[in-house]
């Protein structure tokens, strides 16, 4: 990093050029320029919404060299890192948890780069000017959320704590078609699989992929209304607003496949994915109507099949979800990384990550000798 470089905080991406900003992503959809300001300027991810950007920008003569997309948090929605029993017991203290800072994409669960930079000495400073901030601000933390592991051990490697998740992702392993997948799968699952599917099929339900241009403002509004109706069925509010979905429609539609669910000639059920030429991330489905494996049918079936034609070697199937190891979705770790400003409590949370990452390690070799493959040989 040269001596001309500055490091600042910015509260929009308004003023900082699309060109720059997207050659650090790594071409990460979801640190693309477009999506995080489609977030912003679409009101979801807002200070109304306990997301107040404090985006840290480096520069050099003007040009941008580094970021990192930091939000200051009020709550702890919209993560899927929990951290829920952390905040309760610092209010059981008479301490306040919020705010916090908080590295990361808000609502996606999805691992990448969370320090955006032109070299590694950028990469170190922009995490000491966050933990700056943190101290300069009071705030009670600082976390980063969904890291690749190289910048996992980056944050540890400048004090902070990590925790490991598990995700459930599947693999292209060259497979030629849909049957091929199936062929290299025990017989009970493959057995299952395939029953999923005929009654999905036996419903008189076909299935379209849109993609870029081909999703018109009607599919849009017809996903909404499935997106929204998922939210309301957990009895939760959605995070997300049909002008956000427009926009990124129309400003990186060519990274987006819409899942339509057919039936009579109408849509019943969608399903929304975006993709880079080696990574498919589902994100979020709804339908209208109920059918016996549609949601596994329009959600993880049509999603591999579109992989393995378009030759994509990995699908993120998305948070949580144990149910997907019998559908060939198998276990991988995710990192979080974790300071505390509160010395007390950072030694307990760092005692309870100790125990926890034991368990964690434990419970993906358990899913791994269940994976749903035959063995080799």
């Amino acid at each position: 990093m040269s001596a001309g470089t500055e490091i600042r905080i910015i509260d929009t991406l308004a003023d900082i050029s699309a060109t720059e900003w997207d050659a650090l992503t790594g071409g990460n959809p979801f640190l693309r320029h477009a999506f995080l300001s489609a977030l912003q300027e679409c009101g979801c991810a807002v200070p109304g919404t306990g997301w107040q950007a404090q985006f840290l920008v480096a520069t050099d003569n003007t040009r941008l060299v580094g970021a990192m997309p930091l939000y200051l948090k009020s709550h702890s929605y919209g993560e899927y890192v929990f951290d829920w029993a952390w905040a309760e017991a610092y209010e059981r203290h008479g301490l306040d948890y919020y705010p916090k800072l908080l590295c990361a994409v808000p609502f996606m669960p999805v691992t990448g780069l969370r320090i955006l930079a032109a070299d590694e000495t950028i990469r170190t400073n922009l995490i000491k000017a966050a933990l700056q901030l943190a101290r300069k601000t009071g705030v009670s933390s600082l976390h980063c959320l969904f890291p690749d592991e190289a910048q996992a051990q980056a944050f540890q490697q400048a004090g902070m704590m990590l925790r490991k998740g598990v995700q459930f992702h599947w693999q292209n392993r060259d497979y030629a078609d849909f049957d091929a997948y199936l062929g290299g799968m025990n017989n009970d699952k493959r057995k299952k699989i395939k029953q999923e599917r005929r009654r999905v099929r036996d419903a008189k339900i076909s299935f379209e992929w849109l993609v870029g241009e081909q999703i018109t403002d009607a599919h849009w509004s017809f996903f909404v209304d499935c997106y929204n109706r998922t939210y309301r069925q957990h009895r939760s509010t959605p995070y997300l607003n049909l002008d956000f979905f427009r926009r990124i429609g129309a400003t990186m539609g060519e990274q987006i496949l819409l899942v339509l669910a057919v039936r009579d000639g109408q849509p019943i059920a969608s399903a929304l994915n975006i993709f880079t030429h080696d990574t498919l991330y589902g994100r979020y489905w709804g339908a209208l109507e109920f059918h016996s494996g549609l949601h596994f049918e329009t959600c993880y079936y049509q999603a591999i099949a579109f992989c393995i034609a378009h030759k994509i070697a990995v699908f993120e199937g998305g948070a949580q979800g144990e149910h997907k190891l019998a559908r060939g979705f198998l276990p991988v770790i995710t990192w979080s990384a974790h300071w505390l400003a509160h010395a007390g409590f950072g030694r307990a949370v760092e005692d309870f990550l100790a125990r926890e990452t034991s368990g964690v390690t434990d419970y993906a070799d358990e899913l791994n000798e269940r994976n749903p493959f035959k063995t080799p040989g």
